[in-house]
């Protein structure tokens, strides 16, 4: 069935008249059915063809008609559904939705109308507007099929190959497309391209044809003539077809990437799955995946295979965020309007990523639209975002600005407990990025972020927190060969506790982190398609641990902790190679080296003590940028993949990581007032070690995929704390900490369906964490030195996540979520001592909560996706815990009536619906 109409076609349509050829008479019925089935049967039953856009398929057609003529079937149709049709000889029906086809030019065709003049008549503009459209789609027909020469065919030039570069970029806005495959067939040589949608690929000299595809959008080609080096940009667009498609991936083929423990995220889509209050997250898009989980609604971050919420490194634009959550952790700071995607590497990581060991989540921005400015944005039941973006030099640079607010207040004045409804809580952020090209060699990408938040319980404490951060970077082409990429970042994070309801103790507790980086990175495209990247950074920390003053006239004591600083860099160069079809590797290496600078000071202990306070024997003091301790890690990364079939692959991985930076909790959830502190003499640097190894399947073709992976992981000097450890404003912070032991281990299976109507995935993890706190003296053992579970170990997590597409405009998403309880401890006995009460707990984490179960809905209309239109829209409506089950965030217990009775504390114990509208103009 034909759907493309030539520009050639239309413009002889528009000068000239003509009489439809006589045809057969039609008989037929159809009750609401789509256009597009009606279509395929009347043209196998008679001798007609049907013209119409994609976006015209799903529209519903209910008709009865005997012996009519083409004319009269077309009137009745017209008279039923609205739609157009003009009829040409042969039998040819051209269809449109929005205006009639006259096959008379308009008095003003003769008056020299010009395109930029106003056309009053709607029609005429949508002729025009149409015009256009075929033009664009004849124009890239006519780049697949005539041959492109690169480089000069008179001039010799040495050798039997040559290197082409360009970049891919999407035709409506210009971004670029990041993870698109640059290939050629007999024999298949590819590339990727990277995050600037920049590829390099080298190819015999002589006649290709080169591909290029990427998810979600229309695959394309290119035929050339290749005498030497030079350039070819690409642009590819969107693909009607898979519009509303859940799209979380690797690569398009995850047989073929190197990877072990990755996923894409595909921003573009995310608003139809089922989300709490309405707000679409990306953050809780990567909880669905195997191998990532959280210790419960409501809290912040997430644990990656068995590891803490600091392992994970989280970049915004190639910048750390120290804090990733708004509103007690039920919405992330990600605004997604703004987002392009991200990447989640559990493992088989980058040698140019360090710093943390247990995974890196690097969300991208995306740059802007560079052919015309938009207007996007959305409204939920508690915040709404827009955002701006266009053009600074048409189809060169760019800007694009997001900012997002909260009205949840009203939520809170709702409730039952009188002391929730004295409460507040709200946040603001914003988040800009400048795409600036100075020349065909030098880009300028300037980005930053905000963000604040503050709440306040029952008139009580106020807690305000807030995260920033901002990066200048400028990257320089060398050589069609050699890029480099430079960069000067800043991000920080800052909370204040503070309380004025009594006047005596009024207090104002305060924290604060300073980061500032340098990094560059050279990227070197040899010419057997191999990416070399090579580089070195260098991060100073700026930490104030606590400061806790009196307000007004309160006898509070003030209390100043010393300043924390500290130099983490790193040197590394990393490479993959495909030796063959079938076998590919990764190595990588990173040293790395952290100094710890004063000001500080260290305690020295009695020989042959614990540490302890009342041990403390002497203190040495360490002036400003002396040197206190220095750490020395060397990183290895290895992958390999060998293709058993086309079809099936097994991958392996080996990653050594560092991490000289930890946050300080010992809470089961992390809050807004946990602290980051640095490695020092006490405090020693994590050092993790993990192997991956797993197996990759896909079935007809990449339309469903099947992965069954494994890992072991072991951390030395994991922190972990005594009981009743104090952690806030502790001078001797030693004294409260145990270095341990961790070690974890899973298994995760993943299932998904990538096309058709019916789309999404099923995941099952099975993985343990535990720890090991077994110090040479009896107050460093924890469980009497026995490995026992973290507070995160959750062994058994399962989740379907579902999406059905009825028709372009309407589709629905069904979740089911459940996993183990996580630990606890819990109170066993009560006894006195020395007239004192005291609870008699059991060993760590020796129970757990109840195991948790969720069910969520969303049904998800878009608006009628005409082409040419200022506004669309689109509705989501959805019901976070749609049976209501009162999950247990934590269980606590009351004495009551000489009994202990335990009790569950629920953060949701009924189902929300929510309602959200998402628009864009241009």
């Amino acid at each position: 069935m034909k759907k493309t109409i030539l520009l050639l076609a239309i413009f002889c349509l528009l000068v000239t008249k003509t009489k439809a050829q006589e045809a057969p008479t039609l008989t037929g019925s159809f009750n609401k059915v789509y256009f597009i089935d009606m279509v395929n049967k009347l043209e196998s039953q008679y001798d007609l063809h049907f013209y119409f856009s994609p976006a015209m398929d799903s529209i519903e057609v209910s008709l009865d008609f005997s012996s009519l003529s083409i004319g009269q079937f077309l009137d009745q149709l017209t008279a039923s559904s609205g739609i157009n049709f003009l009829v040409k000889e042969n039998n040819n029906i051209i269809v449109t939705e929005e205006f009639t086809i006259s096959t008379e030019l308009d008095q003003r065709f003769f008056e020299g109308l010009t395109e930029s003049q106003t056309v009053d008549n709607k029609e005429g503009n949508a002729i025009l507007d149409n015009i256009k459209e075929f033009a664009e789609q004849d124009k890239n027909e006519t780049l697949e099929t005539q041959i492109i020469e690169i480089g000069d065919p008179g001039k010799r030039v040495r050798g039997t190959s040559a290197i082409i570069t360009g970049y891919i970029r999407e035709t409506n806005t210009g971004e670029p497309v990041i993870g698109a495959t640059v290939y050629k067939k007999d024999p298949i040589v590819g590339v990727i391209t990277d995050a600037f949608g920049f590829y390099s690929i080298t190819l015999p000299k002589g006649d290709h044809e080169l591909y290029v595809a990427f998810v979600g959008m229309k695959s394309t080609k290119r035929k050339i003539a290749l005498y030497g080096n030079g350039k070819l940009n690409i642009e590819l667009s969107n693909d009607l077809i898979s519009l509303k498609e859940i799209v979380v991936t690797g690569e398009s083929n995850p047989v073929e990437n190197l990877q072990t423990g990755f996923a894409t995220i595909n921003i573009k889509n995310i608003k139809q799955l089922p989300s709490m209050m309405g707000e679409a997250d990306i953050m809780k898009i990567a909880l669905t995946l195997p191998g990532v989980q959280s210790v419960g609604e409501g809290s912040s971050g997430f644990n990656v295979r068995g590891g803490s919420v600091d392992q994970n490194l989280v970049l915004l634009n190639d910048v750390p965020v120290y804090n990733t959550s708004h509103l007690f952790g039920f919405i992330s700071v990600f605004n997604p309007n703004v987002l392009s995607g991200a990447d989640l590497y559990k493992s088989g990581i980058g040698a140019q990523y360090g710093g943390r060991i247990s995974s890196v989540f690097d969300v991208a921005m995306r740059e802007g639209n560079k052919k015309r400015f938009t207007f996007q944005g959305a409204i939920s039941p508690i915040t709404a975002n827009l955002t701006f973006e266009g053009p600074i030099k048409k189809d060169t640079s760019s800007y694009i600005v997001g900012l997002r607010s909260t009205y949840s207040d009203y939520i809170l004045r709702l409730l039952d407990d009188p002391a929730l409804r004295n409460s507040t809580a709200g946040f603001f952020d914003g988040v800009t990025k400048i795409n600036y090209k100075l020349n065909d060699k030098n880009d300028l990408i300037v980005s930053g972020y905000y963000s604040h938040d503050n709440f306040k319980l029952n008139s009580d404490s106020l807690y305000e927190y807030s995260s920033g951060n901002a990066s200048l970077q400028w990257r320089h082409t060398i050589s069609n060969q050699l890029h480099v990429n430079s960069s000067l970042s800043y991000a920080n994070y800052s909370y204040s506790l503070s309380s004025e309801e009594n006047p005596t103790n009024a207090f104002e507790m305060t924290y604060h982190i300073n980061h500032f980086s340098g990094k560059t990175e050279f990227n070197y495209f040899t010419k057997d398609n191999v990416n070399v990247k090579f580089g070195l950074s260098s991060t100073l920390y700026d930490i104030q641990p606590g400061i806790k003053r009196p307000l007004g006239v309160s006898l509070v004591e003030q209390i100043r902790l010393e300043t924390e600083k500290g130099v983490e860099s790193a040197i590394y160069v990393g490479a993959e190679y495909e030796f063959t079809h079938r076998f590919s590797m990764y190595g990588g290496f990173r040293i790395s080296m952290f100094n710890r600078l004063g000001p500080g000071q260290s305690f020295v202990y009695q020989n042959e003590t614990p540490r302890e306070p009342e041990f403390i024997v002497d203190t040495v003091t360490y002036a400003n940028n002396e040197m206190m301790k220095t750490y020395f890690g060397p990183e290895l990364r290895i992958s390999a993949r060998y293709k058993l079939m086309d079809d099936l692959s097994l991958k392996v991985s080996y990653d050594r990581m560092n991490q000289y930076i930890h946050i300080l909790s010992n809470t089961a959830a992390v809050s807004a007032i946990d602290t980051w502190r640095l490695s020092g003499p006490v405090i020693k640097p994590q050092r993790g070690n993990q192997y991956s190894a797993g197996l990759y399947k896909t079935f007809f073709g990449t339309s469903l995929e099947m992965s069954l992976e494994g890992y072991y992981k072991n951390v030395d000097n994991m922190l972990e704390y005594k009981d009743g450890a104090q952690l806030l404003l502790n001078e001797a912070l030693e004294t409260d900490i145990i270095l341990g032991k961790g070690k974890s281990y899973g298994i995760e299976f993943l299932l998904k369906k990538n096309s058709g109507k019916f789309t999404g995935w099923l995941s099952y993890t099975y993985s343990r964490s535990l720890i090991q706190a077994n110090g040479i003296y009896p107050v460093e053992k924890i469980n009497n030195g026995e490995y026992y579970p973290t507070n995160y170990d959750k062994p058994n997590a399962a989740l379907l996540v579902s999406n059905y597409k009825f028709n372009r405009r309407l589709n629905v998403s069904f979740n089911i979520n459940y996993s183990t309880g996580r630990p606890a401890t819990f109170p066993i006995a009560r006894y006195t001592l020395k007239g004192q009460p005291v609870l008699l707990y059991t060993d760590r984490n020796q129970y757990r909560i109840p195991d948790y179960f969720r069910v969520d809905f969303a049904i998800n209309f878009e608006g009628n996706h005409k082409i040419h239109k200022k506004v669309h829209g689109s509705w989501s409506f959805s019901i976070y815990n749609l049976l209501g089950r009162a999950n247990a965030y934590s269980v606590f217990f009351k004495s009551e009536n000489g009994q202990i009775n335990g009790y569950k504390l629920s953060v949701f114990k009924n189902a929300i619906p929510s309602l959200a509208y998402h628009f864009r103009l241009q």
